[in-house]
């Protein structure tokens, strides 16, 4: 057999071949599992806290209980005011709900309009768009507070909903606007030539292929809505209608001592639908972060 020469005779290069990597696999998942149990253990010990008695919990790192003792959910559950977390968590929900229908239906279409039409001041438009992020969100709170107050918006629920009716969330904008700008317009163009207008395309076409970055929507919007403090702190009066977030500070007396077992086992409990809904939208949200849009 011959070698294969180059132009000027000499023998050509060998073909760069990829060779498979020589690292011991067992070692990168070991040094995974490591950093994962390290990220993990504060969530593990705050379930394995919710078990034991404030003196365990002050003396000991370890996050397994000397027993299992479900009381404190029992306790914690009931609160220390005439309702239980049962009234709370339909109040969160209360407001939840309505948000993110709200968000999504605003910023689709919001996102549809900068990334699909040409219309004066788009650019300009979508800078200010972009720069209302870098506002800290305490600098909108007072003026936002007087208008409610004059519109009689005060201790509802509205304050907390309405806003984000007019895609007030200019970072799911802006993602949806990136999602869309990854989007080939030939499936458009083809129903635009079969007499589809803006809306169908946008009902038939778009929200379908948005579909992964709706859900990364959904599942920001729920989990940062019922981690929100300030809001509901700053609008509502009423503890009858107080969300989870208010609720768990309610818990924490001032006066007397803390059980701080019952505190942390409805923590726990709190976290169980933003843990839910994560679970359940993963493969979607983890999708709508990481593709642009089209399969295939």
């Amino acid at each position: 057999m011959t070698q294969a020469t180059g132009a000027a005779g000499h023998p050509a290069p060998a073909p760069l071949v990829l060779g498979r990597d020589r690292g011991n696999p067992w070692l990168r998942y070991a040094a995974l599992g490591v950093v994962a149990i390290v990220m993990l253990y504060p969530l593990l010990w705050l379930v394995g806290a919710s078990f034991k008695n404030n003196a365990e919990i002050f003396s000991s790192a370890g996050f397994w209980p000397s027993r299992l003792d479900f009381d404190a959910y029992a306790k914690g559950w009931k609160t220390s005011t005439e309702y239980t977390f049962a009234t709370y968590f339909l109040n969160s929900f209360l407001i939840t709900i309505p948000r993110i229908i709200v968000t999504v239906i605003s910023c689709v279409m919001v996102a549809y309009a900068f990334a699909r039409f040409e219309f004066w001041g788009r650019k300009v438009l979508f800078s200010i768009m972009i720069a209302t992020m870098m506002l800290p969100l305490i600098v909108l709170r007072l003026p936002q507070y007087l208008v409610f107050r004059e519109i009689g918006w005060l201790d509802s629920y509205l304050p907390l909903i309405v806003p984000s009716a007019f895609a007030t969330d200019t970072f799911f904008v802006f993602m949806l606007v990136q999602f869309l700008r990854g989007i080939p317009r030939d499936m458009e163009e083809a129903a635009q030539i079969d007499g589809c207008n803006a809306w169908q395309l946008l009902w038939h076409i778009i929200v379908p292929l948005l579909k992964p970055a709706i859900i990364s929507v959904v599942v920001f919007q729920f989990i940062w809505t019922m981690n929100d403090f300030m809001g509901p702190l700053i609008y509502l009066a009423s503890v009858e209608k107080y969300p989870v977030s208010l609720a768990l500070k309610m818990s924490i007396g001032a006066t007397e001592e803390v059980e701080w077992a019952n505190v942390i086992a409805i923590s726990v409990v709190a976290l169980i639908p933003s843990v839910a809904v994560f679970f359940a939208a993963q493969r979607h949200f983890i999708e709508g972060a990481t593709s642009s849009g089209v399969k295939g």
